[in-house]
């Protein structure tokens, strides 16, 4: 079953991740993370990636933590393979960890359907916000509702995010 907002994130890991080190959600100490759904390929995640890692930069100081997955199967797309995903990472500078879910068993326990698809964690791992980065993937300077930021914002100061849920806007994930 799809995690709802509300519920508390299963446990997942150790994964392997693109810095050459293995990581579960129980590693991650920080006060929010945001998981992501992502891959290497899908046009709509190749727009986002300089969203994601302004993101990290931004918040990192205030707690947050931004865990990208890529659950594609990379037989049937090689570009998403742990080895491209190494490649990507290093290109791209990227700030965040970028976890490859072989088995497709955390996006599956998340729900996840889309690259970019995201869910945003609380300190117990509670489901607060999933959905979409923003409402302009492909033109960044047309972004009239951040709501990642408006999500992580409202968590920081003690609210609830309004709204908790948006549609993912993406690429399908790669299913086996």
């Amino acid at each position: 079953m799809a995690l709802q907002l509300g519920n508390i994130a299963q446990s997942y890991g150790p994964l392997k991740a693109a810095d050459g080190k293995n990581y579960g959600l129980a590693d991650f100490k920080e006060k929010i993370i945001v998981v992501i759904f992502s891959c290497n390929h899908c046009p709509y995640v190749v727009a986002y990636e300089d969203r994601i890692i302004a993101i990290q930069k931004d918040y990192a100081e205030k707690g947050v933590r931004v865990v990208a997955i890529n659950s594609n199967d990379s037989v049937k797309y090689p570009d998403d393979g742990f080895e491209k995903m190494v490649v990507r990472a290093k290109e791209k500078h990227f700030n965040f960890s970028y976890l490859h879910d072989a088995d497709q068993a955390v996006a599956r326990a998340f729900g996840a359907t889309n690259t970019p698809h995201v869910f945003v964690l609380d300190e117990k791992r509670a489901l607060r916000y999933v959905g979409r980065i923003d409402d302009a993937w492909d033109h960044p300077e047309r972004v009239k509702t951040r709501d990642l930021r408006n999500a992580l914002n409202a968590l920081i100061e003690g609210r609830e995010p309004k709204p908790s849920s948006t549609l993912p806007v993406g690429c399908s994930i790669k299913w086996k």
